[in-house]
């Protein structure tokens, strides 16, 4: 050591040392935690693309039932076409646009093969087929006559 010098003091040069750690931590942490937390579940449920199984048991729900009435109006279309007596077909076209697809309900043309109750959803998209069929043919009528 140098002579003259004093050694230097070890006070002056320690560092205080911030609230944070001075028994607040654990409070702390639990709050950071928490607010944390939420904000993860906000973002994640928000914009993250999160979801409950029982929003994820109605979109697969909802998914079924467009693709069953995609498939299968078509065979209730055919069913329709091949089978419907001249009662049905004239009760059809008397029918309201609006309650055709209960008539295919009723009628039981919209049940799926192997179920045994007719399908809603089948019902619309026969109707609604069925009558652009219905209007197409009362056209090609009003031209010929």
């Amino acid at each position: 050591m140098i002579e003259g010098r004093k050694p230097p003091q070890t006070e002056s040069r320690t560092m205080e040392i911030p609230e944070f750690f001075k028994g607040m931590s654990i409070k702390r942490f639990l709050q950071g935690s928490v607010v944390g937390a939420i904000v993860a579940v906000t973002i994640g449920f928000n914009w993250g693309g999160w979801m409950t199984g029982g929003a994820a048991e109605k979109m697969t729900s909802d998914a079924v039932q467009a693709t069953s009435a995609a498939l299968y109006s078509p065979v209730c279309v055919d069913r329709y076409i091949q089978t419907a007596t001249v009662e049905q077909r004239a009760a059809f076209a008397k029918e309201s646009e609006w309650m055709r697809d209960t008539f295919i309900e009723k009628a039981g043309f919209a049940t799926p093969p192997g179920s045994t109750a007719p399908n809603n959803a089948i019902a619309d998209a026969c109707a609604e087929t069925l009558s652009k069929q219905l209007k197409a043919a009362a056209g090609q009528q009003a031209t010929k006559g």
